[in-house]
């Protein structure tokens, strides 16, 4: 009998510059009765435990104690009675200040190891800036009413911020604006000093150290200056040495016009009546927020989500679904992970083994790669017509480009944005000599400079989990 509806367990992990937390999530899968393909979509996305937040825990300012953050998620772990081995996909996302500690792929690691089968670590500025939209819920409310909402996320180390229509992210930023750039204590000393803060304060003319008493009214400028800038950035585009300065990403693409702003992340949480302090300057950084928000040009609304915002989106919202008519050959053993995607320009009109091979060849000179070297997966948007003559002479071509790879016995990765992963897949495994470590899989939505997770296959091997992911540590 068809399966036509599948539920899968995902994980959602966020170590941040001030929090770390976790929610686990119920993803049901839906067959599209009306696609040609009859592929699987994600339909419902149900929230099923969300757990404790703890402060980022510490060895040192440069080093997180992987130790206690393991601990604490394992615990967290049994409390909701959840099993690791349970979990199919997922996202470990190390946000803000926390990416630029000396140990952030560590942490990654231990986290990808510790806590399932199939966890894909994640960071990036743009990557946090989707998913803390559509975790918050900025992106469903800009298509249940039909908005553009330019959203918000203060952690603290970084504010990440997404313009959404209909829907979907049109445009991401981030810049280092947070709540936890500089620490002050209950007595008013300074007990951190991140380097924005630095720069802020440099700019002010102050020359604050650590172990310095600061005045209220000085902590009250550095907020007003930060607050000054974030607001320079999602009004767009950053004129100011200092806002361009903090900008850990391009200018966001506006466009003409913004019908509301949002706020989430724990600053947020502080805006909306949050009492928590944890000795740095988001209290104050939201006070003063709040404060300039009716000066923006666009009313500002509340959303569900705010200091969950990111960790949602990353269990909720991190995973693809490949077509139904991927093909996979038997000794391909899962999950993949930490795959490289390369776009290859193949023009399906220019199609010839010459054109083809010189277009992968290009390719991996883009990445500095030499072809054979290690595992990547070769992304085509639509390089050949479903005739038999053609689909040879793309797989001879294939054969061709990927010689060291064939003899290396390294896994032959190829991901389509069209419905054609198993007319290939085939074609290839009768028409060359590459007859092992094949997979092909298709309708899948990749940019070049993405890297992915591939899990276990589900329904009978039919649609692969994939969760797209950008390994960019500072």
């Amino acid at each position: 009998m068809e399966i036509n509806e599948i539920e899968i367990l995902s994980v959602g992990v966020d170590v941040g510059s001030s929090t770390s937390h976790l929610v686990f999530s119920n993803l049901f899968l839906k067959r599209d009765q009306r696609s040609v393909t009859r592929r699987f979509n994600i339909e419902q996305r149900d929230i099923i435990y969300e757990g404790r937040i703890i402060h980022t825990p510490l060895l040192d300012d440069n080093t997180i104690d992987i130790n206690k953050l393991t601990g604490f998620f394992k615990e967290e772990y049994q409390r909701a009675g959840i099993d690791p081995a349970d979990i199919q996909t997922g996202a470990v996302i190390v946000t803000g200040e926390s990416a630029r500690k000396q140990n952030a792929r560590q942490i990654v690691e231990a986290l990808s190891k510790d806590t399932g089968k199939f966890v894909a670590a994640t960071a990036g500025p743009n990557f946090e800036s989707l998913i803390a939209a559509m975790g918050s819920g900025a992106a469903a409310r800009s298509k249940e009413h039909n908005k553009t909402i330019v959203s918000c996320d203060i952690g603290g180390g970084t504010s990440n911020i997404a313009i959404s229509r209909n829907g979907q992210t049109l445009s991401t930023g981030c810049i280092s604006v947070g709540g936890r750039l500089l620490g002050v204590d209950s007595e008013g000393k300074i007990w951190r000093i991140d380097e924005p803060a630095a720069r802020v304060m440099a700019y002010l003319g102050m020359n604050y150290q650590i172990g310095d008493p600061i005045p209220k009214g000085d902590i009250d400028k550095i907020a007003e200056k930060f607050t000054e800038i974030l607001f320079e950035i999602i009004t767009g585009p950053a004129k100011s040495s200092l806002a361009r300065q903090l900008m850990l990403t391009a200018d966001l693409n506006f466009p003409s016009r913004i019908d509301e702003y949002s706020f989430s992340g724990g600053v947020a949480e502080l805006m909306y009546g949050g009492l928590n302090n944890f000795d740095d300057i988001g209290h104050i950084l939201a006070d003063k927020i709040k404060l300039q928000a009716p000066e923006l040009r666009a009313p500002v609304i509340e959303l569900p989500n705010k200091i969950r915002a990111t960790v949602i989106g990353a269990g909720a919202y991190s995973l693809s679904i490949s077509g139904c008519s991927g093909f996979r050959d038997d000794q391909v053993s899962f999950p993949i992970r930490n795959v490289p995607v390369i776009r290859a320009d193949v023009d399906q009109s220019k199609l010839s083994i010459e054109h083809v091979v010189s277009q992968i060849n290009a390719a991996f000179q883009r990445f500095d790669l030499d072809e054979g070297e290690e595992i990547i997966a070769l992304y085509f948007k639509d390089p050949v017509r479903v005739s038999y003559p053609q689909l040879e002479l793309f797989a001879k071509s294939i054969e061709a480009a990927l010689a060291n790879t064939i003899k290396n016995k390294l896994p032959v990765i190829l991901i389509f944005e069209t419905d054609i992963a198993s007319s290939v897949g085939n074609v290839i495994r009768r028409e060359t000599q590459l007859k092992t470590n094949l997979l092909a899989l298709d309708e899948l939505m990749l940019r070049e400079g993405d890297w992915i997770d591939i899990g276990e296959p589900l329904v009978a091997g039919q649609v692969y989990p994939v969760t797209v992911k950008s390994l960019v540590f500072h």
